[in-house]
């Protein structure tokens, strides 16, 4: 990486005053395991210490940009010219429940939240277990599975804007869509949310989990031991033929994907739509390799397939 545009002093203070590694290999920070460095990545272990490092940095324009658990991102191999602040919580399971609600920090792990809610005996966000991530960036991103959606069960949140002001918005105001809501423009970041609950059936509960965890546990790789982001492209919207949105999966399946690979990084062999990043592979092995699938989709049935996984630094052509 050429000369930085985060100044030395910031890194300096960033190293001395924060849990901070300067730099850090984001390979280790993400699930796919490859890609370049930062000039610093700073650990915010609380809702007030992002809000105060993003003011800082806004207010010094420095160049940075907030990363849950890193995954759903890929990362260039000439890395960021950027501070990463990192808002993930490995360890949190804390929950507040109120009359109707429970309020969860927005760096809890999805699973643990899931996990969670099963123990307590309320609401059922069932169909978000397994599914790597923090809370923050499945509501950024209104994950879901099973035909629901995170969007469908929160009540509010509070964001941080870019500058690092505070705000709780309703629901309403995120305009949720697939995969989508207005924090993918606005760039807020959530640092806690009120999830709907109702008290249900705690047996019932824990047989449903376990079934969505044995299920995603057959279809699913862990990408702890086989390094991956999850999906690649996002499903294809509903089409007056079909009524539905349909699996991006088989539209890659039919289009022979599966064969494909670039250096290191091949398909896993029981989903179309998932790149793994094998041993010695590059950020660029997995964005050309994600480039040929979606070629291959264009060309055999004039598809348009979109990225779900975010591109983090400087890839040629990257669309």
């Amino acid at each position: 990486m050429s000369e930085s545009s985060v100044s030395p002093n910031i890194v300096h203070r960033l190293e001395t005053e924060f849990d901070a590694v300067v730099p850090a290999p984001l390979s280790r920070y993400t699930s796919f395991q490859v890609g370049g460095k930062t000039p610093a990545l700073v650990q915010c272990h609380t809702a007030d210490q992002l809000s105060s490092l993003v003011s800082l940095l806004h207010r010094e324009k420095q160049p940075y940009f907030v990363m849950g658990q890193g995954t759903n991102v890929l990362v260039s191999d000439e890395g960021v010219d950027a501070v990463v602040l990192r808002f993930c919580d490995d360890t949190s399971d804390a929950l507040i429940q109120q009359e109707g609600f429970v309020r969860v920090n927005g760096n809890m792990l999805l699973d643990h939240v899931a996990e969670k809610l099963v123990e307590h005996g309320v609401g059922d966000l069932t169909y978000l277990s397994g599914i790597p991530g923090t809370l923050g960036g499945a509501i950024a991103g209104n994950a879901g599975a099973f035909g629901r959606q995170i969007g469908d069960d929160l009540l509010r949140a509070e964001v941080l804007s870019i500058e690092g002001n505070r705000r709780w918005v309703e629901a309403d105001e995120l305009s949720f869509a697939y995969r989508s809501s207005a924090l993918k423009k606005s760039r807020e970041i959530v640092l806690q949310a009120d999830i709907r609950v109702e008290d249900v059936d705690g047996q019932e509960l824990r047989e449903k989990r376990e079934s969505i965890l044995q299920l995603r546990k057959e279809k699913h790789p862990d990408w702890k031991s086989e390094p991956c982001a999850g999906s690649v492209f996002r499903n294809i919207e509903p089409t007056s033929a079909a009524g539905r949105r349909q699996a991006a999966g088989w539209f890659l399946e039919e289009a022979g994907v599966k064969a494909f690979h670039v250096g290191e990084a091949s398909l896993y062999a029981k989903h179309a739509n998932i790149i793994i990043a094998g041993e010695g592979a590059c950020a660029m092995d997995v964005y050309t390799l994600s480039e040929n699938m979606k070629r291959a989709v264009k060309e055999r049935f004039d598809i348009e397939l979109v990225r779900e996984v975010q591109l983090i630094g400087a890839f040629a052509n990257a669309s």
